[in-house]
């Protein structure tokens, strides 16, 4: 993200709905005969991007057999369209008018949808921090945040690396899938946490990291099949699921596996570690501190 961020001005390769712009998608008919023999050069359609003074527009080529083409480019009204995709068409060859998709959208809209999209992930994580602060405890609420936000950046970080790569971009399905995965992930913490607090009430003299340790060992399976379960059916989605969906299903699939292993490894295993170092190793400790604190 830091390379990114020296590179393109932003930790992430923001896309047309947070940016501004018009975007073209066309894919070559490949119906028509020799239409498809070469995959598409990227130099001639830079060269047709310079004559119509669109230089700075990005330029990525989709499909397998690369003969579809994005072109994100700033904002074109009806008639400087009509021109770009004829002058393609006329040095790459005929597209396939059922495949071409034409997006727009300006500045401050995208600019909008950005401010919304950081305020919903804030408000999210404040609202699961209270809400875990109230069913639990305060510690209890504030690893959980770390490991929530260990997943969210897990995923950022994927995804920056695939921006630099290959060109990817994230929308505004890349906020959603974001929020989900923040849902997905608590889910997970709070069966653990949930299962801890039975095994301290049957146990209470447990020392903490015995505790732990048979809380995760008793949801376990639990949390592998529903991961697992889930994942599956996003790999359907991210291989079948098309272009619109591809990248929407890859940032479930990376949050909901790092998610699994934070719920496992961080956050419960951050909790035995802080009560180790404060002194609160075993739940009656923890009685005896609380009955302190409200004197």
């Amino acid at each position: 993200m830091a390379i990114s961020t020296a590179q393109l001005g932003a930790p992430l390769r923001p896309g047309l709905d947070f940016v501004g712009g018009t975007r073209l998608q066309v894919e070559l008919d490949c119906t028509v005969p020799g239409n498809c023999d070469e995959p598409i050069e990227l130099a001639e359609v830079r060269e047709v991007l310079n004559e119509q003074d669109l230089g700075n527009s990005t330029i990525q080529r989709i499909g397998s057999a690369q003969q579809g083409l994005t072109i994100r480019t700033k904002t074109l009204d009806v008639e400087q369209r009509s021109q770009l995709q004829k002058a393609l068409s006329e040095r790459i060859g005929e597209f396939d008018p059922a495949a071409t998709q034409i997006d727009t959208v300006g500045p401050i809209i995208g600019q909008q949808l950005f401010t919304s999209g950081l305020l919903a992930l804030l408000v999210s994580f404040a609202g699961i921090l209270v809400y875990l602060s109230f069913r639990f405890q305060f510690d209890y609420a504030f690893l959980a945040f770390i490991a929530l936000l260990h997943d969210v950046l897990v995923t950022l970080g994927i995804f920056s690396i695939l921006g630099l790569v290959q060109g990817v971009e994230v929308d505004s399905l890349f906020v959603v899938a974001l929020l989900t995965i923040i849902g997905f992930s608590v889910n997970d913490t709070v069966v653990i946490y949930d299962r801890i607090r039975e095994v301290i009430a049957k146990h209470p003299d447990q020392h903490i990291d015995q505790i732990v340790d048979d809380a995760i060992n008793q949801t376990l399976t639990r949390s592998i099949n529903t991961t697992l379960t889930t994942v599956l059916t996003l790999v359907s989605i991210f291989l079948f699921g098309g272009e619109t969906l591809k990248y929407f299903a890859l940032a479930l699939i990376v949050g909901f596996i790092a998610g699994a292993y934070s719920s496992i490894f961080v956050a419960s295993t951050l909790l035995a570690f802080w009560r180790e170092r404060t002194g609160q190793t075993k739940a009656t400790q923890v009685i005896e501190a609380e009955f302190l604190d409200k004197a």
